[in-house]
């Protein structure tokens, strides 16, 4: 048995606490603020509640899987509803598109809009289906430190795909432009554009269309509940407000960290906290890398957010509605090539109180809104004002009602929170874009090639961004501390 501390509460280290626990390692969590959950946490004010992070639950699979691992499934700790329909597209006034929750009713709605695409897109989900079971069964829970991990019968069928782009794969199959922003959409959980990621990721369409949108009853919080439930009925012990602020190291070890200025003795460390911020607590000579290679590396976006409450029920929009009446190649640009806020931004709005009436008080409506933004920009109170006062704007105009006087009260967070709240570097809110220069064994690490009892999961590192490879990465991390530890 091990004495490991973990650094950070976000999925991927409730998941590798879970693992390490379950192994017989006496486990302990240290988490800087002041509840568990990461960039999962939640926020509640004046009897509204509202997820922090991530929204969307997608790959049900890959939680039972987890919670499978333990000989428990999902609903032992949340219930789970399936959204129908799905979410809606905005792509103008009176012009949006509604996913239905069910392949066959969405190949009517793309048959309707472009004749010829129902027959195409139950080709492209059948080929995204295949690609899915190679990425889930097979690839992502490999630990990224070899170029064989990517090779098999079956990926060297689909080495093309690794080749050419989503956006080539969609456009060649597809015409109308609403369509094609649909099934480019899903890989921008990725975070990456699509004309950057391999056409082999069309499995997250399978994702979106074959497994369908789900929502956990009380919203994504209660994920994070359940799973630290289980990690605190197998042993793990947390620690709030207890930021780890240095690593002491000796003969190539960590022998202790100090938290809230008192030194913690332990045999391994795993940090699901920001890669780059966790190097900066041990000395430069011990760093797997440079501020030059973070530099180098495409990072998926930030995001400016508002946690918003409003004194009555918004019409004409479901409980996940997608705003893509503004031009994508230009936010994606400003994202991407050229760093700047959009001047006219895509956005995302999650109203959870359209599906559980506890996020909200009676009559009233719980809004999330979500820019997506390059990392490292300014980020000023004038600056957050502005753009909440366009989506607002943009929000009354497409839906056909007016908003802004029954507005109560507007949370705001953006990079700089990203930055002070999860140390993340330059204030990036989904970890490192999964590029095909960026995937697998080109990602960083998980051991340290320096440190031998220091580890890392999370976003930064194998398989990526995403709630369900976070919950991989803290397998994938408990595994490889019990090879070297053997």
């Amino acid at each position: 048995m091990k004495d490991i501390i973990l650094i950070g509460s976000g999925f991927s280290s409730l998941s590798a606490a879970c693992y390490l626990a379950k192994a017989g390692h006496n486990v302990t969590v240290y988490e800087k603020n002041a509840t568990v959950g990461g960039r999962a946490r939640q926020y509640e004010r004046d009897g509204f509640t509202f997820d922090m992070g991530p929204t969307w639950y997608w790959m049900p699979d890959v939680f039972e899987r987890f919670f499978a691992d333990f000989g428990k499934k999902s609903d032992d700790y949340y219930k789970l509803k399936k959204l129908s329909p799905a979410y809606q597209i905005y792509f103008g006034e009176n012009d949006s598109i509604v996913i239905p929750s069910e392949l066959s009713d969405i190949t009517a709605v793309f048959e309707a809009v472009e004749k010829n695409s129902g027959k195409k897109l139950n080709d492209f989900i059948a080929s995204a289906k295949e690609n899915y079971e190679i990425a889930i069964g097979e690839l992502v829970y490999k630990p990224g430190v070899s170029i064989t991990e990517l090779i098999s019968i079956q990926t060297l069928k689909k080495i093309g795909l690794f080749f050419s782009t989503i956006s080539k794969q969609v456009s060649s199959n597809f015409k109308d432009q609403r369509l094609i922003r649909i099934l480019e959409f899903p890989v921008l959980f990725l975070g990456a554009k699509p004309s950057q990621t391999p056409a082999f990721y069309n499995f997250m369409n399978y994702a979106d269309f074959g497994l369908g949108t789900w929502y956990p009853e009380n919203g994504m919080y209660s994920v994070v509940r359940g799973i630290q439930t289980l990690a605190e009925s197998l042993g793990v012990k947390f620690y709030l407000n207890s930021a780890v602020e240095e690593m002491h190291v000796e003969n190539k070890k960590i022998t202790s960290v100090t938290i809230n200025g008192e030194k913690v003795y332990a045999d391994i460390i795993l940090s699901g906290a920001d890669y780059h911020h966790t190097e900066k607590l041990i000395p430069q000579q011990y760093r797997n890398y440079t501020e030059k290679y973070w530099q180098s590396k495409t990072f998926a976006p930030s995001c400016l957010l508002f946690y918003v409450g409003f004194d009555k029920k918004i019409e004409r929009v479901l409980h996940h509605t997608l705003f893509f009446d503004a031009e994508f190649e230009s936010h994606a640009k400003a994202i991407y090539d050229t760093p700047q806020w959009p001047q006219n931004p895509l956005f995302y709005a999650s109203f959870p109180s359209k599906t559980d009436k506890g996020c909200a008080p009676e009559g009233n409506e719980a809004a999330i809104f979500l820019i997506p933004l390059a990392p490292g920009l300014p980020d000023t109170d004038d600056i957050r004002e502005k753009y909440f006062e366009m989506v607002l704007t943009r929000l009354e105009n497409l839906t056909a009602q007016s908003l802004k006087a029954s507005v109560l009260f507007v949370e705001y967070f953006g990079i700089r929170d990203f930055v002070s709240d999860y140390n993340s570097y330059k204030g990036n809110a989904y970890g490192l874009a999964n590029t095909l220069m960026q995937t697998a064994l080109l990602r960083p690490g998980i051991k340290s090639k320096k440190l031998d009892n220091l580890f890392f999961t999370g976003q930064l590192t194998v398989p990526g961004p995403g709630v369900p490879p976070a919950l991989i990465s803290g397998k994938i991390a408990a595994e490889m501390i019990e090879k070297n530890i053997l």
